[in-house]
C-alpha cells in the first residue's frame, strides 16, 4: 500500500505520516532524506528534536551520498512500513548534486530520477507512507533553480498520487483524504 501525505511547510504532514506508519502495526523504517550539514547548527537542532520524537523501535535510515532512497525501498521487507520524509528534501539534494544545469536539462535529470523512484515504489514489498511538500503555494521563485525545483516536485508528486492507494492533504493540522473528496484531472 502506498500512501502520499502532501501539505505545506509546518502543516502537520510529518506528524500525520508518523501516525499512519505507527497505525500499520508493522516494523517502521524511517527513510529520512535530509542531508545533515554539520556546519548548520539550527538544522542540527531540528534534526535532534525529530530524533527525540521518533519511537525507539523504528529503524532510521538517512539517505544521501551512501544510501539511495530507491535502494531503501527495494530492500524493505514485506512486513515493513517505510516512512519517507520527505520528497522535497530528496529532490532538493538531487538538484544540488546537478549543479548549475540549464533548466531543461535539470528537469530532464530530475524526472529521470523520479522515474527511478517510481520504479522502486512499484517494486517494493513494503507499505510506504511518503511525505511530500505541496509545490507552488506561494510566489513564483525568482531563480531558475527555484522554478525547476517547484516544477519537478509538483510533477513528481502528481505522478506518485496517480499510483497511490491513498492521498491525504494536511493543512493547518487537518488531514483530508483527497481520494474521497477529489476528482483526478489527469496524470
Amino acid at each position: 500500500m502506498l500512501t502520499l501525505v502532501l501539505g505545506p511547510v509546518r502543516s502537520g504532514k510529518s506528524v500525520r505520516a508518523a501516525q499512519l506508519a505507527t497505525a500499520s502495526r508493522k516494523q517502521v523504517i524511517a527513510a529520512l532524506t535530509l542531508v545533515n550539514d554539520p556546519t548548520d547548527d539550527e538544522m542540527r537542532a531540528r534534526i535532534e528534536r525529530h530524533r527525540l520524537d521518533r519511537p525507539a523501535s523504528w529503524t532510521v535510515v538517512e539517505t544521501g551520498e551512501h544510501v539511495s532512497l530507491e535502494r531503501v525501498l527495494r530492500d524493505a521487507p514485506a512486513g515493513a512500513c517505510v516512512l519517507v520524509d520527505a520528497l522535497g528534501t530528496w529532490l532538493a539534494s538531487l538538484q544540488l548534486e546537478l549543479g548549475d544545469l540549464p533548466a531543461e536539462r535539470a528537469i530532464e535529470a530530475l524526472e529521470a530520477r523520479g522515474d527511478e523512484l517510481l520504479d522502486a515504489l512499484a517494486s517494493t514489498a513494503a507499505d510506504v507512507v511518503l511525505v511530500a511538500e505541496e509545490a507552488g503555494w506561494g510566489v513564483v521563485p525568482a531563480s531558475t533553480m527555484g522554478r525547476v525545483f517547484r516544477d519537478a516536485l509538483g510533477r513528481l508528486s502528481a505522478r506518485i498520487a496517480t499510483r497511490a492507494d491513498r492521498v491525504e492533504l494536511v493543512v493547518a493540522g487537518y488531514a483530508v483524504d483527497l481520494r474521497k473528496l477529489g476528482t483526478p484531472i489527469g496524470p
